[in-house]
């Protein structure tokens, strides 16, 4: 597959739980060697996106196609190129961080022996070398986090989504990721980033796409997005766009109130 090339497709995706309405129309094109800034204030709809995409929910309406192929035929192997480091995953704590890598491997396909060899040079570039054989309820958030991303990439996908990736991770740590995603993009692997902490989704993406109320209300680079709503930071055109604009009064009134006082309405 060539850079450019489309890497998934979505055609008037629309998903409803009960007669909540939470994706509304989403229509989206992304090609090969995009890192896409996937933005919106909770509950816009992007987790539920995300799950489609990973064939995690079905019953969704429009057309999904992920490297040319309909997820709705039932054919999962396309899941095999596909990486995914969740907000929140459930690890097996009572296993070594080896044999959690070796098992991820293995369920991706690869060879046992390749698995725990590519998992433990993974590991000490992470600096994990010395735990990868202790047990993975012993690790901090962060250390957790680092073996979620190194078993999102053992498998060398083309497809990467990574929602709040640099949760609990170090100063150094978030650099050598942010470093690695510019590469991995560079290589042709697409990146699917969401992310709350704006300043860094500014950064790294070279497309932020922000999903308002189930539907997709600003799709450009950050440039275009600055020249289209004449702000400055991200987190400015955020803030219009999603029409949240009393941030300093509210923490005024918050204070206020910690102060011991009530602020005036």
């Amino acid at each position: 597959m060539d850079i450019g090339a489309k890497v998934l497709s979505l055609r008037n995706v629309t998903m409803k739980y009960g007669t909540k309405t939470v994706l509304n129309g989403v229509n989206l094109e992304v090609e090969r060697g995009q890192i896409i800034g996937y933005i919106g204030p909770n509950g816009a709809g992007k987790s539920t996106t995300v799950k489609i995409m990973l064939g995690l929910i079905q019953d969704y309406k429009g057309q999904v196609e992920i490297f040319g192929q309909d997820i709705a035929s039932g054919d999962p192997s396309y899941k095999k190129r596909i990486g995914y480091v969740p907000e929140q995953a459930e690890l097996y704590d009572n296993l070594t961080a080896m044999e959690y890598l070796s098992f991820t491997g293995e369920l991706y396909g690869l060879d046992r022996k390749f698995a725990e060899e590519k998992a433990q040079k993974l590991m000490e570039e992470f600096e994990l070398g010395h735990v990868m054989h202790s047990r993975i309820s012993s690790f901090s958030k962060g250390m957790k986090q680092k073996v979620l991303i190194i078993s999102s990439l053992l498998h060398n996908p083309d497809l990467l989504f990574f929602d709040e990736p640099l949760s609990g991770l170090d100063a150094n740590s978030m650099m050598v990721i942010r470093e690695m995603l510019a590469q991995l993009a560079a290589q042709g692997k697409t990146i699917f980033y969401s992310s709350h902490i704006m300043d860094i989704v500014e950064k790294i993406s070279n497309r932020i796409v922000l999903l308002v109320n189930g539907a997709v209300i600003a799709d450009g680079s950050f440039e275009e997005l600055q020249e289209r709503n004449e702000e400055g930071s991200l987190s400015d055109i955020f803030n219009q766009l999603t029409g949240f604009t009393d941030h300093a009064s509210r923490a005024e009134r918050f204070i206020s109130i910690v102060e011991g006082g009530i602020a005036d309405e």
